[in-house]
C-alpha cells in the first residue's frame, strides 16, 4: 500500500480540476490539494527535520492546512497528533510532553495557550500556521522556500501514524495510536456504509481535531474522490444555510449540533431534500433527533465507535437506518463484534454485555501506556467498556456506559479527569462526577462532594474552581453537598446508587 497521499496523488492524476475542498468561497482542486501536500511535506522534512516516527501536534480549526498537514505527515512516515482545542494549557502540555511532539504547529487563535506552556516544551519546535511573532517558526515563509524531494520510500502501513489523544478513566488522557493501515480500512468502512462516491459532496461541520469529525467522513472523501464542503467551525445558522444552498449529500453530526439547527425558526421550513443520509456520531440518539430527520426523508444513520476504532466500527446504512431507528447497526464491512460477558463468553442475542470488536481499523495501542493497552485489548479484540445486546437480526443496541463515560453534545467525558482534580482540593474528603440526563447537550457532569468538618461553601464558588484548570465542557454544571456517599463492602463509591440520589 502506499501512503494515505496516494490517494490524493491518484484523483488528482484522473480528475485534476474537480474540486477536492471548498472552503469559506475558495474552491481547491484535486490538482491544488497534491501539490499543496507536496510543498508541506518538503517544508516538513527539509525546514524542520521531520522524520519518520516523528510527532507533529497541530492545534486548530478546520482549515485546508489541517488537511495539507495531515497528508503531508501521512508521506513522510510522520505521525499526526491533533489537538482539542477546547482543553486548557495544563492538558496540552501533559499531552505534548507524553507524545514527545517534534513541532506544534498553531492557529492564532490558541498561541496564548501555547505560549503559556513554552517553558516546559523546550524540544517542541512552535511554529505560527496563520500569523507571524517573532517568537514563533513561520509556516508561511518556510513553505514560500520549500525545497527538495517531498516523501518517504520507507513509509510502511503498518507505520503509527495517527496519535489522537481520548480522556483516560485513571484522570490521565491516553494517546491511541492509529496506522496509515487502520485508516485505509477505516475509509473502505465509510464508503461502505454512506454508500459514497466521487459525485458527492460531503459537509464537514465537526472539529477535525476529533476523530469523528475527521475520519467518519472528511478523509473517507477523499479516497472516493468526493468534494467536502469545510467550515471553520460549527454555526447552527450557517450550517443550515449551507445543506439549503450548497446542497450536500452526506453529512455527520452529533446530537447536540442538530438540536441546535432544529432550534433555528428556518428549520421547519428549511429544505434538506439533498442530504442522502445524516450519520449520527453517539452511541445514544434521542429517538426525537433520528424522528426529525427521517420525518421529513433523510435517513439519520447512526455510526458507532471510538478514537480507539478510528471511529466507525458499527454502523447502519441508510436503508436500515429506516427500519431500526434508535439501533447502532451491524458490524463494519471490515469489522467484527461480540456481546461478552465478564470472563469474556459469548453471550446470546438479546442478552446485554460488554460490546468487543476487532478489525483492521483498530488502533495498535496506547501512547507510553502498555498496561492501559494490555487491559483494553485481550486476545484480537478491542473491549470497548460500552455495554449492548444483540438483537435477532444481529443488529446491535447500546443500553449502558460501563466505565461510566459521558456524553455530553458530542463530546466525551470521562469522570476520573474531573475527579482528579476534585480530589486536589484542600478542603474536600471525597467527590465523584455522574451524568445526568439533560435534554439539549444528552448527558450533563454533575458532582456530588463530601467537604470537610466545619467548611462551609456555595455552589458558585465551588464551580468556579473548575475556570482554567479543565476544558468547559468538562465542568461540572451543578454540584450536590453530601455528608456520605454510598460504598461497597470494599469502600468503593457505587456509582449507580449516586444516579439514584440526583434523581430523587
Amino acid at each position: 500500500m502506499d501512503d494515505l497521499s496516494f490517494w490524493v496523488s491518484k484523483n488528482a492524476d484522473f480528475m485534476p480540476n474537480k474540486t477536492a475542498i471548498r472552503f469559506e468561497g475558495q474552491d481547491i482542486t484535486y490538482s491544488e490539494f497534491d501539490r499543496q501536500i507536496r510543498i508541506y511535506a518538503r517544508t516538513l522534512k527539509h525546514s524542520f527535520g521531520v522524520v519518520p516516527g516523528d510527532r507533529v501536534a497541530f492545534l486548530g480549526v478546520n482549515t485546508p492546512s489541517l488537511l495539507y498537514t495531515f497528508f503531508a505527515c501521512a508521506r513522510l512516515g510522520a505521525i499526526f497528533s491533533p489537538l482539542n482545542w477546547r482543553l486548557t494549557p495544563p492538558e496540552h502540555r501533559f499531552m505534548l510532553q507524553d507524545s514527545g511532539a517534534k513541532l506544534l504547529i498553531s492557529d492564532e487563535e490558541f498561541r496564548a495557550n501555547a505560549d503559556t506552556i513554552r517553558d516546559d516544551i523546550p524540544d517542541c519546535t512552535l511554529v505560527a500556521n496563520d500569523f507571524e511573532d517573532a517568537a514563533w517558526r513561520s509556516l508561511a515563509a518556510e513553505l514560500a522556500g520549500s525545497e527538495g524531494d517531498d516523501s518517504n520510500p520507507d513509509v510502511t502501513p503498518d507505520m503509527p501514524f495517527m496519535l489522537v489523544y481520548t480522556s483516560g478513566t485513571t484522570g490521565r488522557p491516553k494517546g491511541a495510536v492509529l496506522t496509515q493501515h487502520n485508516m485505509q480500512i477505516h475509509a473502505y468502512n465509510s464508503v461502505h456504509y454512506s454508500q459514497m462516491s466521487m459525485h458527492d459532496h460531503i459537509l464537514t461541520v465537526l472539529p477535525m481535531f476529533h476523530v469523528g469529525g475527521l475520519n467518519i467522513q472528511t478523509v473517507p472523501a477523499f479516497y472516493a474522490g468526493a468534494t467536502v464542503i469545510m467550515h471553520r467551525r460549527f454555526d447552527p445558522q450557517a450550517t443550515l444555510k449551507a445543506i439549503v444552498d450548497e446542497r450536500p449529500d452526506l453529512a455527520v453530526l452529533v446530537p447536540a449540533v442538530l438540536q441546535a439547527i432544529f432550534a433555528l425558526p428556518e428549520w421547519p421550513e428549511a429544505d434538506i431534500s439533498s442530504l442522502r443520509s445524516v450519520a449520527i456520531g453517539s452511541s445514544m440518539v434521542p429517538l426525537p433527533h433520528i424522528e426529525a430527520l427521517q420525518s421529513r426523508g433523510v435517513p439519520a444513520a447512526q455510526v458507532y465507535g471510538s478514537t480507539e476504532t478510528g471511529p466507525i466500527v458499527i454502523y447502519q446504512n441508510p436503508e436500515s437506518a429506516f427500519a431500526k431507528p434508535g439501533s447502532a447497526g451491524k458490524a463494519g464491512l471490515h469489522s467484527d463484534m461480540r456481546i461478552v460477558d465478564d470472563q469474556g463468553n459469548d453471550l446470546p442475542q438479546g442478552q446485554s454485555g460488554e460490546i468487543a470488536v476487532r478489525g483492521g481499523n483498530i488502533f495498535i495501542e496506547y501512547w507510553n501506556n502498555p498496561e492501559a493497552t494490555r487491559d483494553s485489548i485481550k486476545d484480537g479484540w478491542f473491549m470497548t467498556g460500552d455495554v449492548g445486546y444483540l438483537d435477532e437480526d444481529g443488529d446491535l443496541w447500546v443500553n449502558d456506559r460501563k466505565k461510566d463515560m459521558i456524553i455530553s453534545g458530542g463530546e466525551n467525558i470521562y469522570p476520573a479527569e474531573i475527579e482528579t482534580f476534585i480530589h486536589e482540593m484542600s478542603d474536600v474528603v471525597d467527590g465523584v462526577v455522574v451524568g445526568k440526563a439533560d435534554e439539549k447537550w444528552g448527558e450533563i457532569p454533575l458532582a456530588v462532594v463530601i467537604l470537610k468538618e466545619g467548611v462551609t461553601l456555595s455552589e458558585v464558588d465551588f464551580l468556579k474552581r473548575f475556570q482554567d484548570n479543565l476544558a468547559r465542557f468538562k465542568h461540572p454544571k451543578a454540584v450536590m453537598f453530601v455528608d456520605d456517599l454510598p460504598r461497597n463492602a470494599m469502600g468503593k463509591v457505587q456509582k449507580f446508587e449516586v444516579r439514584k440520589m440526583i434523581e430523587e
